[in-house]
């Protein structure tokens, strides 16, 4: 029996990606973006390619995917942000709103959606992180892009 195996591949060649960033918490944004950027580079994505749009924070992220979505004009989406935990219950409702709309988009229509939106306990854990998980994400969305076309057949 020959079994048909897609390896994964995170080029970026010809994938247009639309990367949406919140601006709240914007020293971290700032070096999520920085990740993202890096990935798509080392992915060979063309710079026309890329877009970028910004948003006031985690919550309004979702709305923002959903839009560029609908026109299809994107193989992949990268989330963006941080929600850094505080004294109230917020980040509970913040984190899990925002992370839930973030997959209802990829699985609503079928694109992939990078989630690089931290949820950290503290300002140092999320600095610590942020290159990586912007770098993460991006790499992620590109693999999944690839994927589905190659499941679709247009590899």
């Amino acid at each position: 029996m020959a079994v048909r195996r897609i390896d994964p591949d995170r080029s970026g060649d010809g994938l247009h990606v639309a990367i949406v960033q919140s601006r709240f918490n914007a020293d971290v944004g700032a070096g999520l973006l920085a990740g993202a950027l890096r990935a798509l580079r080392e992915a060979r994505v063309a710079d026309e390619h890329v877009t970028l749009v910004t948003v006031p924070g985690a919550l309004e992220t979702p709305l923002a995917l959903q839009r560029l979505a609908q026109t299809g004009d994107y193989d992949a989406l990268v989330a963006l942000g941080a929600v850094i935990r505080g004294d109230t219950y917020h980040f509970e409702i913040v984190s899990n709103e925002s992370a839930a709309g973030v997959s209802s988009v990829a699985l609503e229509f079928g694109i992939p959606v990078g989630n690089g939106i931290l949820t950290c306990d503290t300002d140092a854990q999320a600095l610590a992180r942020m290159d990586q998980k912007g770098f993460e994400a991006t790499q992620a969305a590109l693999e999944m892009a690839n994927l589905l076309r190659a499941i679709d057949g247009e590899d």
